[in-house]
């Protein structure tokens, strides 16, 4: 069984992860009145039916189902394709070699796309259940068997054969039984024989039976797998037996194998379930001697499959398995017929949802759904009759009521008195002998209560006497690093104010401690509280914090207990970075957290204080060996409790204090532990006071209770949620205590490290060294983390300032400023920025500096140049500085010229239509001064003539010319690139006189698509063309319907993200600030 199951999560992680989320192939084949089934055509089915009996149900069905629509006046067509695994892949064998076999299916109709409205099959619980795990199945599933515990409470499964989880609810109910003529013991002892050979219903439901959290184990005192025939034979007639009751699968030839002729105790009682076998109801069967120590459940006889055309040469067991396929297509021509007469779509989630908690029309009469999608049925319980030999009906069991109806009031047993034995062996002696064990046990439990009452008195009275440990405030000294140091436990995640619970952290006989305020001001405790705290002082185990004492501080009363570095539980679990799930918080951390608070609320519950009252995840706090350790626990009559989400349902409605109510807090935070969720998680509430509401006022309805997926659990894992909401159960006696818990847990955590037998020590060096791993993990991401903003950083840097300038900032801590012997620089502004602003609004210029200067800055980045800054329609580009680059300054500049006014050539602005915008460049070279100025925002600044002379050339050009300095074209002429310029003339420049200028208008070996200038040389005639042209962009927008648009944040996305902006952009998430 172990082998099989590592298998089957070995091949779901390695080769199949969740590649299916079936929903929209549905409708191909489930609309315009055409509906399909798909059918599973598997060899390793539940029973061993031949497949082509299988089709023959099916199309029974399907003639039945046509029939009943066409009488509803509905004209649809419907159909079934069976669909058949690959043989070369999966062989024949029985269920445990069919692990794959449904999701390799399902993933053959998914690619062929031929899924229909519902799946048909499969029948065996191994395929039903890796389907589930590794698909999410948005559509109904209807299968004839998948009896297992690991199929339960699936939301879109139907199940048309009785399941495991069925079968314990009727033992339990009947172990129960006390009180019918023939049966007047409760049974609690039980053996199971269980061989591993059986058929796939019966390996079910004897492993729902041997399961250890299953409902039947956990009802049950004793219980014992019997795995070996000669095990199940010594039973028989063994006198030191401890149950008299042997539970057992198979049919009646089954049981002859293996008991034969052998002797049998007269109070053994063999429970033989037997379900899908209808032969003992025959009126020529007779029950053989073999089986008068045998109780046979099996369910109400059918007969109506015994006339049709696909059963006459079946067996009984396979009458049912087809039975269960022909209601599967009645049910969905059932479900088929509501929604189309309700107008409803069947490709929705609804739909999927709908086949559970309903009556529909069978084969051989009505079927009853439970609320999980599960077939209700009448199980009976046979006897035989020593008088007449025949099997006899001794009671039924409805399913869905879960109630027991005796039949035979008097039945003719074999068993002694014509009544069922005790399930314990030499027990109902004579009535004399119970008077005189009772009346001798009543007097010694008399003596043993008053000679308790006097011990308890007397040591109550000791207790009063003696002075609880109350330590002088002198000997409470602060921490040297923080004399007010405290330590915050958030009782909850929504981080308000009043839900912040202050500790004080000092040091005591030289050991940190955490001060708790006990609310009380005085120090005047009642005799009960004075007995209290001097229990609280004699508890000393490791998983319970250890009490000091108490100590006056001003006028607070506070009690001194011991201190745990990693605080609270719920901060650990909120911490995913330094305990993330991957590495460190996984399952074997999980149940071994799980573990220490059993081991310390068992302990707890068997010392003298016996209750905690205050059990919650931030009163659990873990300490630096990462053993977990529960504090605040006593005191109930100084700190009363309070109602809380830890609060069991009892204590919600009456404030009190139990054992059974820890053990509900304790399954509160063992939700929290697993799913690592804030506490009492659940996605249909989030409001604190409304769960607590709903928790204490459930009405009669399903107690509300936080969200725990075991739809989604693993093997191993289900135990876990099983006993987890075992823990939570309304009812406080069905709840187990601490000791089950911790038992339970200890098996569990033996069997997830194939040890059963493991040293505290061994587990505490195992969560060390996943600690240290962990830690090295952690390392690594924070210096990742480092790298990328320390990379973010530098890149923002080298926007702001010239990559020389920064590493000389980072490398020495400042830029020492240098003369540049010849540089390059380049000035361009706007023609009329002043006037276009007068017609835009402020976001519209602002869009329009941010489109053209963008691109300016584009151009930018492919040369040897240093964009200085822009103010305003102004923009200053400097190339030879900071690092020096020999003639290319000149040669990039005017390139960087001539792109630029390429580029303005083409632009265009949106809210004035037509309007060519005009830029006057201007280039000089010569000598200049740079460095870094001003400490907050610091910038890198160009001094000098040579950047007075080029921002005169820029005033002095015209519009859509470059008009170059005579020092510039010097320096292009001393290099190989041959470019283009003419003769301008003398012109005049402010404090310089008169110099030649030139304009530059290309390159030979290069062309540039620059725009015409105006041909106009007069200012004014200038000034009068551009207003013209402004005055007829604005004829056009109005004419076009164009409104000048209202601000907005950013007007641009058509053509990227502002300049500002650009600066948050980055791959990786993890380096946002």
């Amino acid at each position: 069984m172990k082998t099989l199951l590592l298998d089957l999560v070995l091949w779901s992680l390695l080769f199949q992860p969740r590649w299916l989320y079936l929903t929209s192939q549905v409708s191909q084949n489930c609309h315009n009145g055409s509906y399909e089934i798909s059918v599973l055509m598997m060899d390793n089915s539940a029973f061993a039916e031949p497949l082509e009996n299988v089709e023959d149900a099916v199309n029974e069905g399907l003639e039945i189902v046509r029939g009943r629509l066409q009488n509803a006046g509905l004209n649809v067509t419907v159909n079934a394709s069976f669909m058949y695994s690959d043989g070369l892949i999966h062989n024949s064998g029985d269920c445990r070699s069919s692990t794959c076999e449904g999701l390799d299916l399902l993933r053959k109709i998914s690619n062929a796309k031929r899924m229909g409205c519902v799946l048909m099959g499969p029948s065996c619980t191994y395929s039903t259940f890796q389907m589930y795990l590794d698909t999410e199945l948005s559509y109904p599933m209807i299968s004839a068997g998948s009896f297992g515990l690991s199929c339960d409470y699936k939301e879109t499964l139907t199940r048309l054969m009785s399941p495991a989880r069925k079968l314990t609810y009727f033992l339990v109910n009947f172990w129960k039984t006390n009180d019918l003529p023939f049966k007047t013991y409760s049974w609690s002892t039980s053996y199971v024989y269980k061989n591993g050979t059986e058929s796939e219903d019966c390996f079910w439901y004897l492993n729902a039976l041997e399961a250890s959290v299953s409902y039947f184990s956990h009802e049950l005192s004793f219980k014992l797998v019997l795995r070996q025939d000669k095990e199940f034979q010594d039973i028989l007639m063994d006198h030191n037996r401890k149950s008299n009751v042997i539970v057992m699968c198979g049919g009646p030839e089954f049981l002859y194998k293996l008991k034969g002729d052998r002797a049998v105790a007269e109070d053994i009682v063999i429970i033989l379930v037997d379900l899908f076998n209808d032969q003992y109801f025959e009126d020529n069967v007779t029950a053989p001697d073999y089986m008068k120590n045998v109780l046979v459940l099996t369910r109400s006889p059918g007969n109506s499959l015994l006339n049709s055309s696909f059963s006459r040469n079946l067996s009984p067991t396979k009458r049912d398995f087809a039975l269960a396929y022909l209601n599967g297509i009645l049910l969905f021509g059932h479900m088929l017929k509501i929604f189309l007469e309700n107008g409803e779509n069947i490709t929705t989630p609804k739909f999927a949802h709908a086949f559970r908690n309903l009556t529909f029309e069978g084969y051989d009469g009505p079927v009853t759904l439970d609320d999980w999608g599960d077939v209700d049925s009448t199980m009976v319980l046979l006897y035989t009759s020593v008088d007449t030999k025949k099997y006899k009906v001794l009671l039924t069991y409805d399913t869905h009521v879960n109630q027991t109806h005796p039949v035979d009031m008097s039945p003719t047993f074999t068993w002694k008195n014509s009544k069922l034995p005790n399930d314990i062996t030499d027990r109902g002696p004579q009535i004399l002998m119970i008077a005189v064990f009772t009346l001798t046990g009543a007097v010694v439990l008399l003596l043993l209560v008053a000679l308790l009452m006097l011990r308890k008195y007397k040591k109550d009275y000791e207790l009063r006497q003696k002075k609880w440990s109350h330590i002088p405030p002198e000997n409470i000294f602060p921490l040297e690093t923080n004399e007010t140091n405290h330590v915050s436990l958030k009782i909850d995640d929504d981080k308000r104010r009043d839900t912040i619970q202050r500790l004080r952290q000092c040091k005591y006989d030289k050991k940190r401690v955490i001060l708790k305020d006990l609310k009380h001001n005085d120090g005047n405790f009642t005799e009960k509280q004075k007995i209290e705290l001097n229990k609280l002082l004699q508890i000393d185990y490791y998983n319970l914090t250890k009490f000091y004492g108490t100590v006056k501080l001003d006028t607070m009363i506070f009690g001194v207990i011991e201190y745990c570095e990693r605080g609270s539980l719920r901060e650990v679990l909120n911490d995913t970075i330094s305990y993330p799930d991957g590495t460190f918080m996984d399952w074997e951390f999980k149940i071994s957290v799980l573990y220490d608070i059993a081991k310390g609320m068992s302990y707890l519950h068997s010392s003298k204080t016996e209750v905690h009252g205050r059990l919650k995840s931030t009163n659990c706090v873990v300490d630096s060996r990462m053993v977990v350790k529960i504090t605040d626990f006593g005191c109930n009559s100084i700190l009363p409790p309070k109602k809380d989400l830890w609060t069991a349902p009892e204590h919600l409605r009456q404030a009190n204090v139990s054992q059974k109510g820890d053990v509900y807090s304790y399954g509160i935070i063992a939700q929290e532990i697993i799913l690592r969720k804030e506490t009492f998680y659940t996605s249909s509430c989030r409001d604190r006071n409304e769960k607590i509401f709903r928790v204490e006022n459930s009405n009669g309805m399903k107690p509300f209770r936080p969200d725990l997926f075991l739809e989604t659990a693993e093997e191993k894992e289900l135990e876990v949620y099983l006993l987890v909401k075992s823990c939570w159960e309304e009812d406080p006696e069905k709840r187990p205590d601490f000791k089950k818990i911790e038992t339970t847990l200890a098996k569990i955590f033996g069997l997830f490290h194939d040890q059963k037998n493991e040293s505290y020590m061994d587990t505490l060096i195992r969560r060390l060294q996943l600690y240290s791993r962990n830690l090295e993990h952690l390392v690594e991401e924070r210096t990742q983390l480092y790298k990328a903003e320390r990379d973010r950083a530098d890149r923002l840097n080298f926007m702001l300032l010239p990559r020389l300038v920064v590493k000389s900032l980072k490398e020495k801590g400042f830029v020492e400023p240098e003369l540049y012997e010849e540089v390059t620089i380049y000035f361009s502004d706007i023609v009329g920025f002043t006037t276009i602003c007068k017609y835009s609004t402020p976001m519209e210029v602002v869009d329009m500096l941010n489109d053209i200067y963008k691109s300016f800055d584009h151009i930018v980045d492919h040369h040897d140049v240093y964009k200085v800054e822009t103010i305003g329609d102004a923009y200053m580009v400097a190339s030879g500085l900071p690092k020096r680059n020999g003639n290319r300054h000149a040669i990039d500049i005017a390139k960087m010229a001539l792109e630029i006014l390429s580029f303005m050539g083409t632009f265009e602005l949106e809210h004035l239509p037509g309007l060519p915008i005009w830029i006057r460049i201007g280039v000089h070279s010569g000598p200049c001064a740079a460095g870094v100025v001003g400490i907050k925002m610091p910038r890198y600044c160009l001094f000098g003539d040579t950047v007075n002379t080029a921002s005169r050339m820029e005033s002095t050009g015209l519009p859509l010319r470059i008009h170059v300095s005579g020092s510039t074209i010097a320096i292009l002429k001393r290099t190989e690139c041959q470019f283009l310029y003419e003769v301008r003339g003398e012109t005049y420049l402010k404090g310089r006189g008169n110099e030649t200028t030139y304009w530059l208008t290309g390159m030979k070996d290069q062309k540039f698509n620059l725009p015409t200038p105006p041909t106009v040389e007069n200012q004014q005639r200038l000034q009068a063309e551009f207003s013209d042209m402004i005055a007829n962009s604005l004829q056009k927008r109005q004419a076009a319907g164009i409104r000048s648009q209202k601000p907005r944040r950013v007007a641009s996305y058509k053509k990227g993200t502002l300049e500002y902006l650009q600066l948050n952009t980055t791959d990786k998430e993890s380096t946002y600030f």
